[in-house]
């Protein structure tokens, strides 16, 4: 696709946590990866030039020694980053963080949660979170009414604005809406990843519920990034907008509803502007209908 003129804006907004977010924003967890902070604060930079204004992150994204690091050296926070990047945070940002993984155990109880609230709060430099996202271990976690009072406790406080799930099945939803109101459902899906949350998308977009999907490119390479491999159906729709893989599967999660927002994440400021660019692709509904 040309990259003349690439603007997040293309892709449409959403309003999320209080805020008119582009649905084209980004995810922050492989910025710790590499030991030079500079390339993280670049592509930090470009990406809201860019017009993203929906960054993701969490307290457990730390490198090295943390849940999802590798290298040695100093540890280094995503959202430690962030703040040298961005702060003084432009007033349409929306900075999305999580909870419940910690870097050696998961948080258990509402001391552990409000200490990981705590932690956000210091390290991107704010005195409130717009968007807490409660992470869950996937259907295997059981309830989560616990710890989802210990966050909605946190937001009568002011310390939180608003409150989501990640990793979280329809029944966690549903929980969880009984105690206090789901901004957004962040969870693992792609065009050929995790289908299996089709229904939970359908659900959310009638409830008025942002439905945030991640590994949407990586898909099983999970955290080691973007995946190569691709089908003829990608590729075919790919030729005929010259456009990569990548962008045919960003813009087809896209079109999966008005609430959908995608947070592709990179540590290169050229994968970010093929990342961009694929808010101004669309996909005709045969298109679609090839992608299944």
């Amino acid at each position: 696709m040309p990259h003349d003129e690439i603007d997040a804006a293309a892709a449409g907004t959403w309003m999320l946590a209080g805020h008119a977010v582009r649905r084209l924003g980004f995810g922050s967890m492989r910025l710790t990866v590499d030991p030079d902070p500079q390339p993280a604060v670049q592509v930090l930079r470009h990406a809201v030039e860019l017009g993203v204004n929906h960054i993701d992150t969490a307290a457990f994204y730390v490198s090295p020694g943390g849940t999802l690091g590798v290298g040695t050296g100093d540890k280094r926070y995503a959202t430690d980053l962030i703040r040298t990047a961005l702060w003084p945070y432009p007033d349409d940002l929306l900075i999305a963080t999580k909870v419940g993984p910690g870097e050696h155990e998961w948080a258990r109880n509402a001391a552990q949660l409000r200490e990981q609230v705590e932690q956000n709060l210091t390290r991107l430099g704010v005195d409130h979170l717009d968007l807490v996202n409660l992470r869950l271990r996937g259907p295997e976690h059981g309830s989560c009414a616990e710890e989802f009072a210990a966050l909605a406790a946190m937001r009568d406080e002011g310390l939180i604005r608003h409150l989501g799930l990640s990793a979280a099945t329809l029944a966690h939803v549903d929980e969880a809406q009984a105690i206090a109101p789901v901004a957004c459902v962040q969870n693992s899906y792609g065009l050929d990843y995790r289908r299996g949350h089709d229904e939970l998308v359908r659900v959310c977009g009638e409830r008025g519920v942002a439905f945030v999907p991640f590994f949407t490119l990586a898909g099983d390479a999970r955290e080691q990034g973007a995946t190569a491999e691709s089908n003829a159906a990608v590729e075919a729709v790919a030729a005929a907008h010259g456009a990569t893989a990548q962008q045919v599967r960003l813009a087809w999660a896209l079109h999966q509803g008005a609430h959908v927002l995608v947070i592709p994440g990179t540590g290169s400021l050229a994968h970010l502007r093929d990342n961009v660019a694929a808010a101004a692709l669309t996909l005709t509904p045969a298109e679609l209908s090839m992608l299944g």
